[in-house]
């Protein structure tokens, strides 16, 4: 499994989207529930803070006008 600041934001989308499949499923192991959290709610932290950081980029552009 990648850092998750290795991943680029599509990539992070994506993987939320299959744990997210897998927590769904009845094949989600209820062992593992706890890390598959955990890697979702980094995986959403990096992706609000890129969304963030693109929309202040875009505003500043925007501005310059």
């Amino acid at each position: 499994m990648s850092e998750v600041k290795d991943l680029t934001y599509n990539q992070a989308v994506a993987e939320l989207e299959q744990i997210l499949r897998l927590m769904q499923s009845d094949e989600c192991d209820i062992d593992r529930l706890a890390a598959l959290t955990r890697r979702a709610t980094e995986l959403i932290a990096e992706c609000r803070s890129r969304l963030t950081a693109t929309e202040e980029e875009l505003r500043a552009i925007l501005e310059q006008n």
